[in-house]
């Protein structure tokens, strides 16, 4: 064999050596993929301010209703059913990353009954205002109370009472 020839075999295996090599690590990563999913613990799923006014709802609710945390809108209201497709996917996009505060729910069917936004100063930021706009707008279409309460240092159960409990809510 010539040198050149000699040299073609040598880098034919060592391209096969690395090919090898290349399979052996996707094989131990599972497949192509990271060997440890990239996520973290987020930690609480409540603020310090969503945590004090859920105790004080817990309080004022009682076991008239069973009160839900961080509740994505998409899983409260839907998109009604005469929409085209486009339309439909269009509606379904702008609900489906929005959450509530609090949901309060029927203790016997889970059937949502009101819901509760917390609204802390982040609330007066234009992009918030019409976040919350468009939220409010949903939540009446779909028939579904709406709630807001301002974020505070302390809470009167009273007063939180009187909204949730006034007359015609």
């Amino acid at each position: 064999m010539d040198k050149v020839t000699t040299s073609i075999i040598l880098l034919g295996v060592v391209v096969f050596l690395i090919m090898i090599l290349k399979v052996i690590q996707l094989l131990r990563k599972g497949g192509g993929g990271e060997s440890h999913p990239p996520y973290d613990a987020i930690g609480a799923l409540l603020t310090p301010a969503e945590l004090k006014f859920l105790g004080v709802l817990d309080q004022v609710i009682g076991t008239h209703y069973r009160i839900m945390a961080q509740v994505r809108l998409a899983d409260v209201i839907k998109v009604k059913v005469n929409l085209d497709k486009s339309a439909h996917s269009s509606a379904f996009n702008r609900i489906k990353a929005k959450h509530l505060d609090f949901v309060a729910c029927d203790p016997s069917d889970m059937t949502v009954k009101f819901a509760i936004e917390l609204d802390d100063s982040s609330h007066n930021r234009p992009d918030r205002r019409a976040r919350d706009a468009f939220i409010e707008e949903a939540m009446k279409s779909a028939g579904v109370p709406l709630y807001r309460f301002a974020v505070k240092r302390e809470y009167d159960p009273q007063e939180v009472h009187q909204v949730l409990f006034k007359p015609n809510s």
